[in-house]
């Protein structure tokens, strides 16, 4: 294995801890609702707006704290991510929990952008996709445990309980961030209008769309995949506890493995032959279900590798095509995820109501397929330099400065 600056773990620890509480509330939506004596549709508001704020969010406030201090603005965004939970943990107004759970994610938002952009910094360029995955291992981690942490816990101690676990550890990885992460200058101010020209070039657009479309489509079928199982297998709930935690632990490993991937044969090779791959994988899906369960287990896990392994690649390779705004593109992918995430549940759901869940996978490869092609026009394209922006660009803004 490798050893990386041990900042690099206390990074990947923090955007765990932070990025537990977005799908916390999933499996505790009858207990949230009947508390507050709301719908289990309203209780799911509270998910919807998380994913919602953070990504309109990231991109504006990265922008707008790109004077501060890095490690200042990481502190800071830590408190009031506290400060977010345990208002929503001693709550009981709906209106003021919405607010409280948007804060969360405005302050989440920060903190991942800063956790990923901070890592790349602390290693050789060498070691910077091995970095990206280490944090994306705690992202992934974070999104796969947050709902049976938030059940078990909420079930055995409240639904308030698992805000008041993350406030805490959260506080601990303020304490220990407070100590071992380093101060970190800020990048150079880039003016706005040389951040737009370097975000509106076709190679950083179809750059960004590589996200949006992977996970559209991925989410396309994980979105469902209780539904698709129960359509093929007849299986018990703990069985189907078993698939997803199999499934997690595949999507953790995978995030290590696309940043050693990337470290190795380079961002772009990497993000094609995981988008290949991952794309074969979503259409065997539809073979493994009429197969043994144990077989549609074992492409699972191939398929929930593969979901995870572009990330870091992805990263690396915007990384590199426009270093000055380093910031302003993390954010903006991260904010790309969270909607390819919405959108993948939606057109899922679709598939379901105007056909049936059996065709989810297809439809989603399909859409990976997309991706596929969106990579293979970025990579094609020349880079462009911020100081030559795009006409289209460059009427947008005529601001100097940020």
């Amino acid at each position: 294995m490798f050893f990386l600056n041990a900042r690099v773990y206390l990074l990947a620890i923090s955007a765990f801890v932070v990025g537990t509480v977005e799908l916390i509330v999933g499996g505790i939506l009858d207990l949230i609702a009947s508390d507050l004596h709301i719908s289990v549709s309203a209780a799911g508001h509270f998910i919807t707006i998380f994913s919602v704020a953070f990504a309109l969010s990231a991109p504006i406030l990265m922008n707008i704290t790109a004077r501060m201090e890095r490690k200042r603005l990481y502190l800071l965004a830590l408190g009031v991510f506290i400060v977010a939970n345990l208002i929503v943990a001693f709550s009981s107004s709906y209106g003021l929990t919405l607010s409280a759970r948007a804060l969360s994610a405005m302050s989440g938002a920060v903190i991942i952008v800063l956790s990923i952009s901070l890592a790349s910094q602390l290693v050789p360029e060498s070691h910077r996709g091995r970095a990206i995955g280490i944090i994306y291992m705690g992202i992934s981690g974070s999104l796969v445990l947050g709902v049976p942490v938030g059940m078990v816990i909420g079930n055995a101690y409240g639904w308030r309980a698992p805000f008041l676990l993350i406030a805490g550890l959260s506080a601990l990885v303020m304490v220990a961030n407070a100590m071992f992460l380093k101060r970190t200058a800020p990048s150079p101010v880039v003016s706005l209008r040389q951040q737009l020209s370097a975000l509106c070039t076709k190679k950083i657009i179809s750059g960004q769309l590589i996200s949006f479309l992977m996970l559209t489509g991925h989410l396309t079928l994980y979105a469902y995949l209780t539904p698709f199982v129960h359509a093929n297998f007849d299986i018990s709930p703990a069985m189907m506890s078993i698939v997803y935690f199999l499934f997690g632990i595949t999507a953790v490993a995978g995030g290590g493995l696309g940043g050693l991937l990337s470290d190795k044969w380079g961002a772009t090779r990497t993000i094609v032959l995981v988008l290949v791959c991952f794309s074969a994988s979503m259409f065997m899906m539809l073979f493994a279900a009429h197969a043994s369960i144990y077989v549609f287990m074992a492409m699972m896990m191939i398929w929930g590798g593969l979901s995870w392994a572009l990330s870091p690649a992805q990263q690396s390779y915007l990384i590199k095509q426009a270093p000055s705004t380093v910031d302003i593109q993390l954010s903006l992918n991260n904010s790309v995820m969270h909607l390819g995430i919405a959108t993948g549940s939606f057109i899922g759901g679709m598939v379901i109501e105007k056909s049936s869940v059996a065709n989810n996978p297809w439809v989603g490869g399909l859409i990976a397929l997309l991706a596929l092609g969106s990579a293979a026009y970025s990579i094609s394209r020349k880079p462009a330099s911020v100081t030559e922006p795009m006409a289209k660009c460059a009427s947008i803004s005529s601001a100097d400065s940020v």
